[in-house]
C-alpha cells in the first residue's frame, strides 16, 4: 500500500513528460532486486492528487520476505512516497479489476484568510459555505446512477453507471469542510467535479435537489466545476475477503 504527496508529480500513471508515483516505483524496485519491475496500480491519480492508501502489485522472483519488502524500499524512496506496508497476493490478483470499494476525500479549507501549512493539501474557499445544503445534495449522489454530467469530457470510456455508497459533507473545528466519498468505482475526475458542484450549492448557485437534475441531463455542462487537484485525497481500498487495505497500513 503506497502514500504519497502528490503535489511534485504528474500524477500516477508514467507519461512522456513529467516525473510520476509509478515511474519512481519501477525505478527503485528495479534498483532494490536486480530485475525489471513494473508496478500495477489500482488507482491513476492524476497530477497533484494525494494518497493515502494506493494498492500496487508487481511480480518479482526474489527472496526477499514480502512483508520486508516495504522496509527496504522506503530506504530507497523520497521522502513523498511512503509504502505503509507489503504483502503477497495471490498471483490472479489484479487491484483495478478485483471488486473493490475506494474512498476519497476532498478537502476546503473554508475561511477568510489561508492558513499555509493547509495549503498543500486543501483548497482555499473564503465564500461562506452551507455544509447542510451540500449535505443534502450529496445524498442524491448515493447508489448507482449515470454519472456522465460528472465525468470529464476527456474520458473514453462507454458506460458512465456508477455506484456510489456514500458521500458526506462535514466540517471540521479547523474549518475544513470535507467531503468524503465511498464507491466501487469512478469516471475521470468525477470526485473533484462533485465536489465542484457541492461548492455552488454550498454558496447557493444551485439548489440540493438540483442534482438529480444535473445526473439526469447526462451532460457535463449541467455540473459545476472541476476542483483543484491539491484538494483530493485517496484515503483508501476494500477489497473483497482475501485482501483489506485501509489507510491504517493493516492488511
Amino acid at each position: 500500500m503506497v502514500a504519497y504527496d502528490g503535489a511534485d508529480y504528474c500524477g500516477w500513471q508514467i507519461q512522456p513528460s513529467g516525473i510520476t508515483i509509478e515511474e519512481v516505483l519501477n525505478r527503485e524496485l528495479s534498483t532494490l532486486l536486480g530485475e525489471e519491475i513494473r508496478v500495477t496500480g489500482a488507482s491513476r491519480t492524476d497530477s497533484g492528487v494525494h494518497s493515502l492508501g494506493n494498492v500496487a502489485v508487481f511480480d518479482t522472483k526474489t527472496r526477499i520476505p514480502a512483508d520486508k519488502l516495504c522496509y527496504a524500499l522506503n530506504q530507497r524512496l523520497p521522502e513523498d512516497i511512503v509504502v505503509q506496508s507489503s504483502c503477497e497476493v495471490a498471483g490472479d490478483f489484479h487491484p483495478r479489476r478485483c471488486y473493490s470499494e475506494k474512498t476519497y476525500e476532498y478537502r476546503i479549507l473554508n475561511r477568510k484568510i489561508p492558513l499555509p501549512t493547509l495549503r498543500r493539501y486543501t483548497y482555499f474557499y473564503y465564500r461562506d459555505l452551507d455544509v447542510a445544503n451540500m449535505r443534502q445534495a450529496a445524498s442524491f449522489l448515493v447508489g448507482e446512477h449515470d454519472f456522465k454530467s460528472f465525468c470529464s469530457v476527456k474520458t473514453s470510456v462507454e458506460d458512465t453507471v456508477r455506484t456510489i455508497l456514500s458521500c458526506t459533507v462535514a466540517r471540521t473545528p479547523q474549518d475544513v469542510v470535507v467531503i468524503r466519498v465511498t464507491g466501487t468505482g469512478f469516471l475521470y475526475n468525477m470526485v473533484r467535479i462533485i465536489a465542484g458542484t457541492l461548492i455552488q450549492v454550498g454558496i447557493g448557485e444551485l439548489e440540493p435537489q438540483d442534482i438529480e437534475a444535473i445526473l439526469a441531463k447526462r451532460e457535463r455542462s449541467a455540473a459545476g466545476p472541476t476542483a483543484p487537484a491539491h484538494g483530493l485525497t485517496m484515503i483508501g481500498i476494500a477489497y473483497g475477503p482475501k485482501i483489506n487495505v485501509d489507510r491504517t497500513g493493516n492488511i
